[in-house]
């Protein structure tokens, strides 16, 4: 008899760790933690702490963390520390354009920005949820899952950590038996950008709504147009990104700067209240949904650095539950949001406007 993917999903990141936490625990075989960002404050500590007491008792634990998202451990000894501990770990260290040691603007591209976990083989988690305790209150949109596309987020992880280890990649495994979930990677090279490229796909075959939700929303001109030219035969399409990001004011104003056209296709646009470092949730969540019947939700953002130059994994479902779930989502993050008006938009300063005309010169960097 054929298995189903069994999933749980969580808005809520304490939520998510003390699941993650209780898995590990339970762990009898292997555990395996892909992060881009990763801080030994609480969490990270009880996290360390459950791995190495499953170490102890003769669980393999493997961990690769970004040195770029986790630089304050790159170059450090932290990986002495867990070996000692029964940890393995490994830096994903690739740097534009591979000899430079000091991470520096041109670091952000060619990151491995995935978050993946895995225990036993059996259960599996991704989502937008990084190891830091200063992003406990984060709006995040994360998922935990059992079934055989669990199988096919060990094989991701044991390539990537092939990868990282500069050993030879294993050969991709099976895909798995419930074809309603699968676990897409994006890897920076042509023909390998399998999320974004189905992602345009969907969009292109949306014909009741589109709910957008990610914290940086940098599109390329070929999504741009896309999202633009499903408005424009009548969907119903949703965008929710932050008041104000977690990440420098060029991100904001570049999101901005894309807000009069959509307005100007039928497209809605919301921005959720909170912001970071004012002790309020920001909105981090990456999910997209369509029509009931196509989802996805994982590290990928819409923004150019995301879409085209990072490593990234999203679990992409075409269960019409799942996606009502994640919709239900949706809705009650717009509930909370302020709808962004075409003619208040329209009717602002010149002077407001400025920097989103200055932004469209390197926008495509961001």
């Amino acid at each position: 008899m054929e298995q189903r993917t069994a999933w749980e999903l969580y808005a809520s990141n304490e939520d998510a760790w003390a699941a993650m936490l209780a898995d590990c625990a339970a762990a009898k075989k292997s555990i395996v933690l892909e992060q881009f960002i990763f801080y030994a404050d609480d969490f990270g500590n009880k996290l360390i702490d459950v791995c190495a007491e499953r170490a102890a008792a003769g669980v393999k634990v493997r961990f690769l963390w970004d040195a770029a998202g986790s630089f304050t451990f790159w170059g450090s000894s932290i990986a002495e520390d867990l070996r000692r501990k029964g940890i393995e770990l490994l830096f994903w260290r690739t740097l534009i354009p591979g000899y430079f040691k000091v991470p520096d603007i041109r670091s952000w591209f060619l990151r491995n920005h995935r978050r993946t976990m895995v225990i036993d083989g059996a259960v599996g988690y991704t989502g937008s949820i990084c190891v830091r305790d200063s992003m406990k209150n984060w709006r995040d949109t994360n998922a935990r899952f059992e079934g055989p596309v669990v199988r096919s987020m060990q094989s991701a992880f044991d390539r990537m950590w092939a990868r990282a280890a500069k050993t030879r990649p294993l050969p991709k495994d099976r895909p798995a038996r419930d074809l309603e979930f699968r676990y897409v990677t994006n890897y920076p090279a042509p023909g390998k950008r399998r999320i974004y490229r189905e992602l345009v796909e969907a969009i292109r075959g949306a014909e009741r709504y589109l709910y957008v939700t990610t914290p940086y929303f940098v599109p390329t001109h070929r999504l741009l147009r896309v999202i633009k030219l499903a408005a424009h035969r009548g969907v119903d399409v949703r965008i929710i990104i932050p008041e104000r990001s977690d990440h420098y004011p060029a991100l904001d104003i570049a999101a901005r700067s894309f807000f009069s056209s959509l307005l100007e296709s039928g497209a809605r646009i919301f921005l959720y209240p909170g912001h970071h470092g004012n002790g309020r949730d920001i909105i981090h969540g990456k999910t997209v949904v369509i029509d009931d019947e196509w989802a996805a939700v994982g590290s990928l953002n819409l923004d150019n650095v995301s879409l085209l130059y990072n490593f990234e994994a999203n679990m992409v479902s075409t269960s019409s539950r799942f996606a009502e779930e994640l919709a239900a989502h949706f809705v009650r993050d717009m509930s909370v949001s302020k709808e962004v008006l075409p003619h208040e938009w329209k009717a602002r300063f010149f002077i407001e406007k400025l920097p989103e005309y200055a932004i469209k010169l390197v926008r495509k960097f961001l």
